[in-house]
């Protein structure tokens, strides 16, 4: 549910991101970054009910979470893995660990939308993203060994996701408005 929703957001986010300038694209992220990294860092105590799903009473949470981050992965052009973990864990109740597995469903729906729509008009680099794939593939293994290490001490996967978050965050902001 939450990754159809996705999809459907991450078109139309699509579609209105090629209409802005990559500079601003890029700043604009960069402040969605910090915001998601300072929620994430608020709630990094909360260890969430890992027997939580997607049921009837929060079906239209998970629905409308899933749109508004498949808008915003369409619009930035990202698969939007940083927006889906929270919005799991909010419209669910899931713990991190449990939302960061399932997170890799919609990543991978968002992603083929929002890639499809750039291929279509042709603003894909072939070689270049397939050098991204490979390095996704083997970091997405490494960082599964790590995340399920972490998820042992209480709030430690919380609080690195989001010092993560908010350290690409000041770096994107500084090379944008520096220009360095």
């Amino acid at each position: 549910m939450y990754s159809l929703a996705g999809v459907f957001g991450a078109f139309l986010g699509s579609s209105l991101g090629k209409a802005i300038d990559g500079g601003h694209l890029l700043l604009l992220f960069a402040g969605l970054m910090l915001v998601v990294g300072a929620l994430m860092f608020r709630r990094r105590r909360e260890t969430g009910d890992p027997s939580a799903s997607c049921n009837r009473e929060n079906a239209p949470k998970v629905v409308g979470f899933g749109g508004g981050t498949g808008l915003l992965s369409g619009f930035f052009g990202i698969g939007g893995g940083f927006l889906i973990v929270p919005g799991l864990m909010a419209s669910t109740g899931m713990p991190m660990i449990n939302a960061v597995g399932s997170s890799l469903l919609a990543v991978a729906a968002f992603g083929m939308t929002t890639a499809i729509s750039y291929a279509l008009s042709g603003m894909v680099d072939w070689s270049l993203a397939l050098v991204f794939i490979a390095g996704g593939i083997l970091g997405g293994l490494g960082g599964s060994r790590v995340a399920m290490l972490l998820q042992t001490r209480k709030g430690a996967l919380n609080m690195l996701f989001a010092l993560m978050i908010v350290g690409v965050a000041i770096y994107m902001a500084w090379r944008n408005l520096v220009g360095g």
